[in-house]
């Protein structure tokens, strides 16, 4: 049994890295900014006195801003939680001798690549959310271990699948980006492979995804298939023509390669579509479609 830590516990990827924990029998502690017990992450002496309390052996840090355009309006907030945050879990880790493992974000790539990304590209962020990340990043110990992934969706909402599949419970047709491609992940896939990097010691950069790539618009389109909808109402539009326009640039292609984790002898994650199908039917079972 390992005592482990959970920065975001109560996020999407947060709930499913603790329920992972648990399932395999760790004391699993969380960190939170709401709750009966709130620690913000970018109050460096709650940080520490809270690591202090708790004396992990291992860090897994998900905490983060993730809203993108309201990243972009507000630069300074981003860096003071996805930087500076991200730098205090990391000096209270090392205080406690804990292992930390940070969740870091494709967002960290230009997109213009036109191949997917390895650990060793150098990032090229052109959003504030992804120069906040990369700050993060650059936070973060030789010893211990950052995880870049992607376009998270998860078995609970708010998640963009529930999103998708409550705008399919109603009549009118539908439109998704189709000229910004990346790697579908599911939170539940990725919080194994958060417990397996961080229980096992691994450092360095790694990038971690479901198998497999998709437009937003092909994702909306696997979504309605796997709920039983016709994937014809969703129709494909351009970043451009989006009304109103988004006020972060985001990465046009910025799928990632898993050759590390797979030359690791690490078994490849799952296609994103065969997650997604069993996460469509746990949100439909928990009534995320609303009535039509």
């Amino acid at each position: 049994m390992t005592r482990i830590l959970i920065t975001g516990r109560s996020g999407m990827l947060g709930r499913e890295v603790e329920g992972a924990a648990r399932t395999q029998g760790h004391e699993v502690h969380g960190l939170d900014r709401t709750g009966p017990d709130p620690c913000d992450i970018t109050d460096a002496g709650a940080v520490h006195r809270r690591v202090a309390a708790v004396s992990p052996a291992l860090i897994i840090h998900t905490a983060a801003w993730t809203a993108v355009d309201a990243c972009e309006t507000d630069p300074e907030r981003a860096d003071a939680v996805n930087g500076g945050g991200t730098a205090h879990v990391a000096r209270a880790a090392e205080a406690v001798g804990a292992h930390l493992v940070h969740v870091s974000t494709d967002y960290v790539f230009d997109g213009t690549k036109g191949a997917p990304y390895e650990e060793d590209d150098e990032p090229r962020p052109r959003s504030a959310y992804g120069r906040s990340k990369l700050l993060g990043e650059q936070a973060v110990g030789p010893s211990h271990a950052v995880v870049r992934t992607s376009w998270l969706y998860g078995p609970v909402a708010p998640s963009i699948v529930a999103t998708i599949l409550r705008q399919l419970g109603g009549s009118a047709p539908l439109r998704f980006v189709d000229d910004q491609i990346g790697n579908p992940t599911s939170a539940t896939d990725l919080a194994g492979a958060l417990l397996d990097l961080g229980l096992g010691g691994a450092s360095g950069t790694w990038h971690v995804t479901n198998r497999g790539s998709a437009s937003w618009w092909q994702l909306a389109r696997e979504v309605a298939r796997a709920a039983g909808e016709d994937p014809d109402r969703i129709h494909p539009i351009a970043t451009a023509d989006l009304d109103p326009p988004r006020a972060a640039i985001r990465p046009a292609d910025s799928r990632l390669a898993d050759d590390r984790w797979t030359r690791s002898g690490r078994a490849p994650l799952p296609d994103f579509r065969t997650t997604l199908e069993r996460t469509v039917a746990s949100l439909q079972a928990t009534g995320a479609t609303a009535p039509r």
